[in-house]
């Protein structure tokens, strides 16, 4: 059973459909083909918060939905939590 959905392939990140617990093993979906990749959560990812399917460098822009939706001013590695502390928007 999944534990998150990633929009596109090539997306940085996916949503936790329910929570993560740090240490666990996690399958996403994938919605544009529905294949799966699983991952081992680094930290907690609560209900609808994000998760790292590929790491990023320090500086690195975050895809989402296929398009940019940020910045990662220290970077983060695949299955880490990904929130206000690592992503910055691209927006403001």
């Amino acid at each position: 059973m999944h534990k998150f959905l990633i929009h596109r392939a090539g997306d940085h990140v996916g949503v936790a459909t329910s929570d993560i617990v740090a240490g666990e093993e996690v399958v996403g979906v994938y919605m544009d083909d529905d294949s799966t990749v699983e991952v081992e959560a680094r930290g907690d990812v609560p209900l609808g918060h994000k998760i790292a399917v590929i790491g990023c460098e320090a500086g690195g822009d975050v895809t989402e939905y296929g398009v940019r939706i940020g910045v990662s001013p220290d970077g983060f590695g695949r299955g880490d939590y990904v929130h206000t502390h690592n992503l910055k928007s691209a927006r403001w």
